[in-house]
């Protein structure tokens, strides 16, 4: 009887240890791990690790109206999905007039159907949209346009312009977002 007492409790937790592991593995997720990643001239870099939302439900697999709907305008979006969007960069950028010095912070965005405002964070490891407005090292205002084509998941991109400049890009349904970013 003692036997199958410790069987039955390693199955237990065989089965607790990969429901863990399944949590863990965030490409499994219905918005999985993205990443975008620049490199300066000065050798100094930006990271920005997020999620990727997809326009198509993920439990009915319909197409949502996305900005202006799933994601509202005017309100606090954490630009992307599950955690908060980490922005990290060694070394002070411009984020279009936004001044952040090198560190780690989380970034959210205001959609508006014009407009965006992007809200660089000095709190990290948020949630979701934990957001507080108390700890913005600032934020800056953008210019919203069109994609020329749908994209079906949300995508950031990081892609170099100058030896010291980058266009960082937000695209989704059919909007495109672009802050020019410069180091120092």
């Amino acid at each position: 009887m003692r036997k199958f007492a410790v069987v039955g409790y390693l199955g237990v937790f065989v089965l607790i240890a990969m429901l863990v592991y399944a949590q863990q593995d965030k490409s499994k997720r219905p918005s999985p791990p993205g990443s975008a990643t620049v490199t300066f001239s000065t050798g100094k870099k930006i990271t920005i690790d997020y999620s990727r939302p997809k326009v198509a439900d993920p439990k009915t697999g319909a197409t949502r109206k996305i900005f202006g709907g799933v994601v509202p305008y005017g309100q606090v979006w954490r630009t992307g999905a599950n955690e908060a969007t980490t922005f990290v960069t060694d070394g002070d950028v411009m984020v279009n007039d936004l001044h952040v010095p090198a560190g780690k912070y989380t970034m959210f965005s205001i959609p508006g159907e014009n407009e965006w405002t992007i809200v660089i964070s000095k709190a990290t490891g948020e949630w979701g949209t934990q957001y507080d407005e108390k700890q913005d090292l600032g934020r800056t205002k953008v210019k919203a346009g069109k994609t020329s084509s749908a994209v079906p998941q949300f995508t950031i991109t990081l892609n170099k312009t100058g030896d010291k400049k980058a266009d960082m890009v937000f695209e989704w349904e059919s909007t495109k977002v672009t802050t020019p970013i410069t180091a120092h």
